[in-house]
């Protein structure tokens, strides 16, 4: 799913691309450029980045017509595919995006809310006190929200919901039997940034927050809205307290996760798997199906499906209680 709050300025001439870029080059200069996605989603005449190795599988297949990448990269791209070659390709990715989608790159308080009571909501949903609500914003039927919540702009709410107390939402998709208690920020931009010369170049999250059917997200706990893709908190997974979700991290359905756990950025977590407390599970990782981590457990590589880990670095239970007789 692309963003649906966000508002694409594309498509841009990929001159202008180029000279944001300051590249100059023989291409083509009257091709328009629609949009900039992942390698996965894009599309004929959308541009979009390769900058690890990690993702060559995905990159031969990309359907994009250019790709921001390096010289060492650029050879994994299809012949479809025309390599924009740059010194930093997440740096120049930043400016890209950025023409594309200038609003996503703040993320200030929305001045677009309203007390309930003055909204179309005052009497189908169940409020506490100071409750406000902002624009393009639709909440299903039987929903109740808590105490000083605010519901900014950008967020669908499914039916049967239940939002607690001093809680932010924004840019986010809420399905439906979702409970989301006190005290959670779901919806705001994750930790992207790229360190360039004597500042920090701030990157655009384009994406949003999806959390499927029958979820729970337990007090204090934050989820990040996506990069270029979509965080997804997939079916009936249920978060303890104090959980930490950054961008573009995807759940599969029936996971349980105790308290204080951290997931980094990109990285899948399968379906029916069960993190301990305190454990930490780095980027751009892939958990399998029904893996159990341990609490306390630091994850940095890969986790194959049906495996049990312990300790750090996450290794087979029966490995580490070996090695620690």
């Amino acid at each position: 799913m692309s963003n649906p709050f966000f508002k694409n300025y594309g498509p841009i001439n990929i001159s202008e691309i180029l000279k944001t870029l300051d590249i100059k080059t023989g291409l083509d200069k009257n091709i328009d450029v629609n949009d900039i996605k992942d390698l996965y989603l894009a599309k004929v005449n959308d541009i979009t980045f390769l900058h690890s190795k990690k993702y060559k599988d995905i990159a031969v297949n990309t359907k994009a017509s250019f790709c921001i990448t390096n010289n060492i990269l650029k050879n994994y791209l299809p012949n479809n595919c025309i390599p924009i070659v740059v010194k930093n390709v997440l740096i120049s990715t930043s400016l890209i995006t950025t023409k594309f989608y200038p609003e996503s790159i703040y993320d200030n308080f929305d001045e677009t809310t309203l007390n309930i009571k003055k909204t179309r909501f005052k009497d189908s949903v169940k409020f506490g006190q100071n409750v406000l609500i902002g624009e393009n914003v639709s909440i299903g039927s039987n929903c109740k929200i808590g105490h000083n919540t605010i519901i900014e702009k950008n967020v669908s709410i499914g039916n049967n919901c239940s939002i607690g107390s001093n809680s932010i939402i924004r840019n986010t998709i809420i399905k439906d039997n979702v409970k989301i208690l006190d005290n959670c920020v779901i919806g705001k931009h994750g930790f992207g940034f790229f360190p360039d010369k004597n500042k920090n170049l701030r990157y655009p999250h384009i994406g949003i927050v999806q959390i499927d059917d029958n979820c729970e997200i337990g007090c204090g706990s934050t989820i990040d809205r996506g990069s270029m893709s979509n965080t997804v908190i997939g079916k009936n997974v249920f978060f303890d307290n104090q959980i930490h979700i950054a961008h573009n991290v995807r759940i599969g359905d029936n996971t349980i996760i105790a308290g204080q756990v951290g997931i980094a950025g990109s990285s899948q977590i399968g379906k029916n798997v069960k993190i301990g407390g305190q454990a930490g599970i780095s980027g751009h990782l892939k958990i399998g199906d029904n893996v159990e981590i341990a609490g306390g457990s630091g994850v940095i590589k890969d986790i194959p499906k049906n495996s049990k880990v312990m300790g750090y670095p996450a290794k087979s239970i029966r490995q580490f209680l070996k090695e620690n007789k």
